[in-house]
């Protein structure tokens, strides 16, 4: 009998052990441009320490209608910029999206809005050719094209992706092509939440969980 209840202590003690050390998740991160690269930052922004949050826009979507932060407002969303002729890390970061739209297919809380960086060449038509060749569900997944200006502005101001000195060599419009491999998520309240490499798969399955924590309500 002695046997039996000594075993069951130590049952019982070995199940309180592991809920007292078992590793909590650890709460992600709400990114400030303090917390960014000092060069991806702009001055006037860069000692900014709390309270950051993605500006207003409206573009155009690849079904030709307006679409913005009025249309993401109280969502969780992962954006990024490409365009619709890079033969380098596009398809691949393309590729690593289409799996994450899968995992959450029919996620009305949740969206990807894709920014072109090229919208001379990306036209409605275009990005329409690309959603539909890479399966873009249009309920779910924005390619968005606008003035260059105001999508390069966006970058570099709201989501940090693009040098300011790159950018000053010709005014808002920037020098070249935005050529990040970062998708960018982004949590209801519009703050950033984190930054993760759309090349890398582990990267990207460390995002799909983090869009779970948001959507189950994580601060």
């Amino acid at each position: 009998m002695r046997v039996l209840i000594v075993g069951l202590i130590f049952v019982v003690g070995v199940g309180v052990s592991y809920f007292i050390t078992k590793p909590k998740d650890e709460p992600l991160k709400v990114y400030n441009p303090i917390d960014v690269e000092s060069e991806m930052v702009e001055e006037d922004l860069a000692r900014k320490g709390f309270g950051h949050t993605i500006q207003e826009f409206s573009f155009t979507d690849q079904d030709g209608k307006p679409y913005g932060s009025k249309d993401l407002k109280g969502k969780v969303y992962v954006a990024e910029y490409f365009f619709t002729t890079c033969g380098t890390i596009c398809p691949r970061m393309n590729a690593e999206m289409q799996r994450i739209q899968a995992v959450y297919k029919g996620e009305s809380r949740f969206k990807i809005v894709s920014f072109t960086v090229d919208p001379e060449t990306d036209s409605v038509a275009q990005m329409k050719l690309y959603a539909e060749g890479h399966g873009a569900d249009p309920k779910q997944w924005h390619f968005l094209t606008g003035e260059k200006t105001d999508l390069y502005k966006l970058a570099r101001r709201s989501f940090f992706v693009l040098k300011p000195a790159e950018a000053a060599n010709q005014g808002d419009v920037g020098s070249d092509f935005i050529h990040t491999n970062y998708f960018v998520l982004v949590d209801p309240q519009k703050r950033i939440r984190g930054y993760y490499d759309g090349t890398d798969p582990k990267e990207v399955d460390k995002l799909i969980g983090d869009i779970r924590k948001l959507l189950n309500g994580a601060d």
